[in-house]
């Protein structure tokens, strides 16, 4: 293997492209609380993948404009409400090119419900592979809580 081809393997692993990762979850409105079924595929890129296990990640947050009672500006307000990894799997090797499947059901943490306006509260959900660098994920989607 020569310096660019080693170069390469660094740059896929710190980019998360060692694995590909995909959720599937039910796409309805939900409640904090609620339980739901989640499904978790990783799939080797071809080159052996250490990991730390598999997460689903949930996480909600506040964003929009408001106007300062004080100097009457508009400002910008971003808030993180929720944030919460939920273990779906332990430590593993995902040896190359091996697709593996982990299914669970998960809790909806408590929090804001879903609202929409000049501030928002918005919730999204992912699936991700604990490894080394930047960890493969399926990108988060959003969800919608009441």
């Amino acid at each position: 293997m020569g310096l660019l081809d080693k170069m390469k393997s660094v740059g896929t692993a710190m980019t998360g492209g060692a694995a590909k990762v995909s959720l599937e979850y039910p796409h309805q409105v939900m409640k904090v609380g609620d339980s739901i079924p989640v499904k978790v595929t990783v799939v080797s890129t071809g080159k052996e993948v250490k990991s730390g296990g598999v997460f689903v990640d949930v996480h909600a947050f506040e964003s929009g404009q408001v106007k300062c009672k004080h100097c009457g500006q508009m400002a910008t307000v971003s808030n993180q409400t929720v944030k919460q990894a939920i273990s779906i799997a332990p430590a593993f090797v995902l040896q190359p090119n091996e697709t593996k499947v982990f299914e669970s059901t998960i809790q909806i943490p408590m929090g804001q419900s879903t609202y929409n306006g000049q501030v928002r509260h918005e919730w999204k959900i992912r699936g991700r592979l604990d490894a080394f660098g930047n960890d493969p994920d399926s990108g988060y989607q959003v969800i919608e809580v009441r």
